[in-house]
């Protein structure tokens, strides 16, 4: 599965190879390998190298959770630093400071990683690793615009270190006394593990393509026995990617054993599948630096120096911040609804309480309800009070039956007030009768304003019309029936 691949990236100025791991089991599944380089010198750039590093896992379907650089030893320069300290969390606070007085140099421009080799009362022993800030500035930027964020950027004989300690290292080699002499097209490894140790003895140095690799060899083997706190090198295993070295001339030339070692083999890797990976040793510091997250390993980082990995820290941000917004969204998207259906509703109710008032005034001679007032039970009470009058069971006199014919009259105008063009001049109200004078647009509708005073159940008792202009005047007197 994805989250459990790990790409492990062997990087030099104008080449790269690329190894691809997933833990299984107590073993390593390798998903794949490849090496790319860049033969046009115009085009040797970290941007252009980046892209064909994505390229190429894109082309192979090779999908990983997580990335780690091995620096090749042309990008870094390697230093013998002594530690008044001991404690390893004080020595990294203050190894810049040892640094910058054993080389005699500024290294503010410099990104520092190292490791602990010896450690005694008088301090410890520690092998630092430097390189340019720009430059590692420059690789991060180019990787991370193609999407690869590598967790640590390591010295490539630490990631070799490392792969040789995990395949290629015997149970004597562990207790001291062995030597690695590692050779690939272009660079020379010296590695001595040591169970004394913190840490492995280390060199590297440059090939060059007219020299003597044996000679070389021969020449790295003595300088790294010297630094290995003493211990006698029994026995020198090596590996020469062109297979230019006589192992057998060399071991007598030392005086010590030599054999040949199967970096392939060691690691259970067949060989055709580094068919796009042509040299072994290449694929062999790539694998190791796979291997600092499948094994937990403790990396010898230039990152904690200059720029600490927070990739996972701005993953988890990110997601937090898009998972933030679409919960943000998602509430105001209920919010809406509840609060559309909930206008609606109101609105509606609105309606509805200005046809209750509206009506309510009609049969409450005007009035309005008041606030907190039952409308049901008033109007329920209205029309018992009407009935029981209707009846004879209640009597209406003074200002009730003032009141009333004043509604009768009031209903009889409503009905027909827009039709017949209607205009009151004088509307007299008493005890016994209503008297209303006034006008409409023409006889016919003043006989249709005498019907709907009938239909009120008023009687008239007398009335008289005229004429005015292009008015129909009238006059009419009004008593409720009995």
């Amino acid at each position: 599965m994805e989250h459990q691949n790990y790409l492990g990236i062997y990087l030099s100025k104008d080449k790269a190879t690329v190894v691809c791991l997933s833990p299984a089991g107590r073993d390593k599944k390798l998903h794949g390998c490849f090496t790319i380089s860049i033969q046009d010198k115009e085009q040797q750039n970290p941007h252009t190298l980046a892209g064909l590093i994505a390229r190429g896992c894109a082309d192979r379907a090779l999908q990983f959770s997580e990335a780690a650089i091995a620096l090749d030893c042309a990008l870094f320069m390697q230093h013998n630093v002594h530690s008044e300290l001991n404690d390893p969390k004080q020595i990294a606070a203050t190894v810049r400071f040892d640094a910058e007085e054993a080389l005699a140099m500024d290294i503010t421009d410099l990104a520092i990683a190292f490791q602990i080799t010896s450690g005694a009362q008088k301090g410890s022993e520690l092998t630092v690793f430097t390189a340019q800030r720009k430059i590692l500035s420059e690789l991060l930027s180019c990787l991370q615009s193609n999407n690869i964020d590598p967790v640590t950027i390591e010295p490539d004989v630490s990631c070799l270190s490392r792969f040789i300690r995990q395949n290629a290292s015997s149970s004597d080699s562990q207790q001291g006394g062995t030597l690695f002499g590692i050779l690939s097209g272009r660079r020379g490894y010296s590695i001595a593990p040591s169970k004394s140790q913190k840490a492995a003895a280390v060199r590297t140095f440059l090939l060059g393509p007219t020299q003597d690799r044996e000679v070389l060899l021969a020449r790295q083997t003595v300088t790294t026995t010297a630094s290995a706190s003493g211990e006698p090198i029994r026995c020198l295993r090596v590996f020469d990617s062109t297979g230019a070295v006589d192992h057998q001339q060399l071991g007598k030339k030392l005086g010590i054993e030599a054999v040949v070692i199967d970096l392939l083999g060691s690691a259970g890797i067949q060989p055709q599948a580094l068919a796009d990976c042509p040299d072994q040793v290449d694929f062999a510091i790539a694998y190791g630096a796979a291997l600092a997250h499948l094994e937990r390993a403790e990396t010898v980082d230039f990152r904690s120096d200059f720029m600490p990995y927070q990739g996972k820290k701005l993953r988890l941000q990110k997601t937090l911040k898009y998972l933030s917004v679409s919960v943000t969204l998602l509430l105001l998207a209920v919010g809406l609804y509840g609060q559309a259906g909930l206008f609606k509703q109101n609105k509606y109710r609105s309606r509805l309480r200005r046809n209750l008032e509206r009506e309510y005034a009609v049969v409450m001679l005007g009035k309005k309800p008041a606030a907190g007032t039952n409308v049901t039970e008033k109007l329920a009470g209205e029309v018992k009070r009407i009935r029981d009058v209707k009846s004879g069971q209640l009597s209406i006199t003074g200002e009730e039956s003032i009141a009333l014919k004043l509604a009768l009259v009031l209903e009889a105008f409503n009905k027909c007030a827009a039709e017949t063009n209607l205009n009151i001049d004088v509307l007299t109200v008493s005890l016994r009768n209503v008297t209303i004078s006034g006008d409409t647009s023409g006889r016919a509708n003043t006989l249709k304003l005498f019907e709907a005073i009938r239909q009120t159940k008023l009687d008239i008792v007398e009335h008289s019309y005229g004429l005015k202009g292009a008015r129909d005047t009238f006059s009419v007197t009004v008593k409720p029936q009995r």
